[in-house]
């Protein structure tokens, strides 16, 4: 056995671990993504986002959460990504959103190498609501 491969093998395996080691929330639910900004207080809010129950409990949580900028900020990256995934061009989604190309590119990178976040909200926007 090779040395040098079984230490290269450890380090793999270890930041594998670290990468996608198994969280328990405190519903008892399992969860194999840790962003790294993860603590006491985003869990918090995290729980917060999700325990609203209608629109309109979500809208007045925002409206005290978020300053007008901030909720257009957000608003405008979720519809960059719904065009991006519709394919259309940034030129366009600039045009349409006025997103600056360097918004648009984040917000594509996150589509392409990120937590799979916008995709699982846009399908889920997308399924018809009662």
């Amino acid at each position: 056995s090779n040395p040098g491969r079984c230490v290269w093998a450890r380090r793999v395996m270890r930041r594998a671990r670290r990468a996608f080691r198994i969280l328990l929330s405190t519903n008892g639910v399992v969860c194999m993504f840790e962003p790294k900004w993860r603590d006491a207080l985003t869990d918090n809010l995290v729980r917060a986002l999700v325990c609203v129950k209608d629109e309109e409990d979500c809208a007045r949580f925002i409206e005290d959460l978020m300053t007008i900028r901030e909720l257009k900020d957000l608003s405008q990256r979720l519809e960059v990504a719904r065009l991006l995934r519709e394919g259309v061009t940034y030129a366009e989604i600039a045009a349409k959103t006025g997103a600056s190309s360097a918004t648009i590119g984040r917000v594509n990178r996150c589509l392409s190498y990120g937590a799979d976040g916008y995709r699982r909200v846009l399908e889920l926007l997308e399924e018809p609501h009662d």
